[in-house]
């Protein structure tokens, strides 16, 4: 297998950050109060999200984003580089979003976008109530590679730590696709390069307590990035802890979006969802 290809380009004709290809589901529920977006992992798909709905109270609207190169967007070349990837995502989100408050989660990669849009979308006026991130911090996340990946590499390294799902694994094309996904997910995660940006929005933190990607305390950077840290879930768990956690991650959430999107000022909180740092 090959390393990705460098750069990027719809290879479809509706514009590229139309929402409709971006957002599943592609409509908001029109009366839900508060809006959540989600941004899955490395090599990942909206398919990560698949249990989170079923968590979620009819007040609350969750849109999984979908990027390009997998599943219905795998004709379409995967993003390689971080700051095209960010530029399309909020202009995604922006021509989305209304008057209600909204929230942004991310996991692995995810958060990284997840965060880098809220800086983005900040700067517009247009800032989120909340920002949740797990399983990566901007400093301290060891990453997958050094270097720029090959296909096979980013596979392996995902095998090693349990992101692999079994169905995937079995199905020659289903592999291929996902490798595919990986290795040019891991190109973007290499292409970050700290430039220590703050929100003003409250942040909350997940981690898995043995996640090998993570160096000890990483995850408490996230206090420098905010006047509004609200700590860090740690769950018993490697870095895919989020598969078998998703019950209480969604309902500290819920939580949170609640009392954040009633009551701005700032706070700190505790969860009893899992031990907090």
């Amino acid at each position: 297998m090959t390393a990705v290809p460098e750069t990027h380009r719809a290879s479809l004709t509706e514009p590229a950050a139309a929402p409709s290809r971006w957002l599943h589901p592609p409509d908001a529920e029109p009366d839900a109060a508060v809006r959540l977006f989600l941004f899955h992992h490395s090599g990942g798909s909206v398919t990560a999200f698949h249990d989170w709905f079923g968590q979620l109270p009819s007040d609350i609207c969750a849109q999984a984003v979908q990027l390009p190169g997998r599943q219905e967007r795998r004709p379409e070349r995967p993003y390689t580089r971080l700051a095209p990837l960010v530029d399309t995502v909020t202009e995604v989100l922006s021509a989305d979003l209304d008057e209600r408050p909204y929230a942004v989660f991310g996991h692995s990669m995810g958060a990284l976008l997840a965060y880098r849009a809220a800086v983005v979308l900040q700067s517009r006026g247009r800032p989120p109530a909340l920002l949740a991130v797990s399983g990566w911090s901007p400093e301290g996340f060891r990453g997958l590679a050094t270097g720029r990946p090959s296909e096979e590499s980013a596979l392996t390294a995902m095998r090693r730590l349990g992101g692999l799902p079994a169905q995937v694994g079995d199905d020659p094309d289903m592999l291929a696709a996902v490798a595919q996904a990986m290795a040019a997910d891991s190109a973007v995660c290499l292409d970050y390069e700290d430039d220590a940006a703050a929100v003003d929005c409250p942040v909350v933190a997940y981690a898995g307590r043995d996640d090998p990607l993570l160096e000890p305390g990483a995850m408490r950077a996230w206090a420098g990035r905010t006047p509004r840290y609200l700590g860090c879930r740690v769950f018993p768990e490697g870095h895919f802890f989020i598969r078998s956690q998703v019950p209480a991650i969604a309902a500290d959430l819920v939580q949170l979006l609640r009392r954040h999107t009633a009551d701005p000022q700032p706070t700190r909180e505790t969860s009893h969802a899992a031990r907090t740092e």
